[in-house]
């Protein structure tokens, strides 16, 4: 089957499910929040506008199609000072098996910090602190099926910590990158978070309680355990398209653009561009959530440089900060080595 046709398909089911999931949920009813927050600052500057892009290690969450198509293998990380206080950790690495393979691995924990445990007898602390974390951690496998299209896919084991309660699921990823013959233009599509529901439970649910307090000789320290919810993972449909309008020996202009339509919220636009000078020097811009109302962010900002040793060896620098309404200003660093 050529790629053309195979792309056709696949969006069609993508749109498919897309639509039927969306249908049936509502803005923010959804669990795990923090998988929809943008990771990577090239990407983040570029107003997330990268599933069509897919050039580097985040591709292993905007487009793991796009995985197959580096050159070279790579590992990233990357921080941000996320809102109120809380830090987002992103990882990836990228191995190249062959010229049409590539595995990856990479992990997103969102870390809300501590605080100490207070009751109404002891409103200034029981001695006791407690925390709360998320966290996704990822398998991913991606392949070219020609020269110019390659599919990839995620595999994720995710996990929702506050105090003594977790809950944890699983969820899978499928990404699609083509690379067309006008002017090397890139189509990418990606469906996001697709699995299983998510609940929370553990010991701070366990309660004693006296099933009949009206009746003598019972059993009074029976242990009931207190329902909660189960609840769905927000799903991400992506479509994106990438083309450098401006390229020569010195310098590259990029221009992207990123439709997203997720479960739990209403549908947004992204858009971005980076400059780039001898391939050593960057300059990003872009506008993230467009035709959203009341979204509280808007403009992003980004500058990288990267250093080659040899020609299989470098490494670069990237920063990004966005502009996040009522929450100021968001910063987030990177680094990142390809070999």
């Amino acid at each position: 089957m050529k790629p053309n046709r195979i792309i056709a398909l696949v969006t069609f089911a993508l749109l498919f499910i897309s639509a039927n999931l969306h249908s049936q949920s509502k803005v923010g009813t959804t669990a795990l929040p923090f998988l929809g927050i943008s990771v990577g600052p090239r990407a983040t500057a570029m107003g997330s506008a990268f599933t069509g892009v897919a050039t580097d290690a985040t591709a292993l969450y905007y487009n793991p199609g796009g995985v197959a198509q580096l050159t070279h293998s790579q590992f990233q990380v990357a921080h941000t000072n996320w809102l109120v206080g809380t830090n987002l950790t992103w990882l990836g690495f990228i191995y190249k098996l062959d010229n049409a393979n590539s595995i990856g691995l990479s992990f997103t924990q969102l870390d809300y910090g501590e605080e100490q445990v207070t009751t109404v007898l002891q409103p200034e602390g029981t001695g006791e602190r407690w925390g709360a974390s998320d966290i996704a951690i990822a398998l991913t496998y991606a392949r070219n099926l020609t020269d110019r299209f390659s599919i990839g896919g995620n595999f994720k084991y995710l996990q929702q910590k506050i105090l003594n309660e977790s809950a944890s699921a699983v969820a899978v990823d499928v990404g699609l990158l083509f690379v067309t013959q006008f002017n090397d233009m890139k189509l990418g599509m990606s469906i996001s978070n697709f699995g299983t529901d998510i609940k929370l439970e553990g010991r701070d649910l366990l309660h004693r309680v006296d099933l009949d307090p009206e009746a003598l000789g019972n059993n009074e320290t029976i242990v009931a355990n207190l329902k909660t919810d189960s609840w769905t993972l927000p799903l991400f449909f992506r479509v994106g398209l990438s083309m450098d309008v401006l390229k020569n020996r010195y310098s590259r202009l990029t221009f992207a653009v990123d439709a997203l339509r997720p479960s739990d919220n209403t549908e947004i636009l992204n858009v971005g561009g980076e400059f780039a000078f001898n391939n050593m020097f960057f300059l990003r811009g872009g506008y993230k959530s467009l035709f959203r109302d009341n979204s509280e962010e808007g403009l992003t900002f980004g500058a990288g440089i990267n250093f080659s040793f040899g020609s299989n060896v470098s490494w670069g620098l990237d920063y990004c900060f966005m502009d996040f309404g009522l929450f100021e200003t968001i910063h987030m660093f990177g680094v990142n080595i390809s070999f």
